[in-house]
């Protein structure tokens, strides 16, 4: 028992928390602070493992540590958020390589092509599956949001 209290102590320290649900299902909450500033309030992990796939929260065009919009309009937040998503991967043990899957939201459709000259230079063939759909309104006043999933090779 104390064994277990000490890794959970260690894990929550560490900003992770761990978890097993039904069927031998292993769940973890992931929290590198890679990103958002450390001891964030917002009401969400930055990733979530099950098993190998890790679920990737949506990530927007803020410099790291902060809670600022980068400048530069939809290019400049792209960027940021290609580097964002990069850099959560790589605090947990992957890369941009692992992803499989992105949702794109976008504030406005019209910047698609702008948003894909971006997001281009962070993949090569194969291509991970991909979705993108307009919203009207995302966090902080964001131009564009990514969220995706990865496999964490075994």
């Amino acid at each position: 028992m104390k064994e277990k209290i000490l890794v959970l102590t260690l894990l929550a320290l560490s900003g992770l928390s761990y978890a097993k649900s039904g069927k031998g299902s292993q769940v973890e909450f992931l929290n590198s602070y890679a990103v958002l500033p450390a001891g964030h309030n917002l009401p969400f992990s930055e990733a979530v493992r099950v098993n190998d796939i890790v679920y990737l929260s949506g990530q927007i065009g803020i410099q790291p540590g902060t809670t600022q919009l980068v400048k530069g309009g939809i290019q400049g937040e792209s960027k940021q958020t290609m580097e964002n998503i990069q850099a959560s991967l790589e605090a947990h043990g992957l890369s941009m390589k692992d992803i499989v899957k992105c949702t794109i939201m976008l504030a406005d459709i019209k910047e698609w092509p702008k948003f894909n000259e971006v997001y281009t230079k962070y993949f090569s063939k194969p291509y991970p599956a991909r979705s993108a759909f307009a919203t009207n309104g995302l966090a902080l006043g964001a131009r564009v949001e990514v969220e995706c999933m990865a496999v964490q090779a075994k």
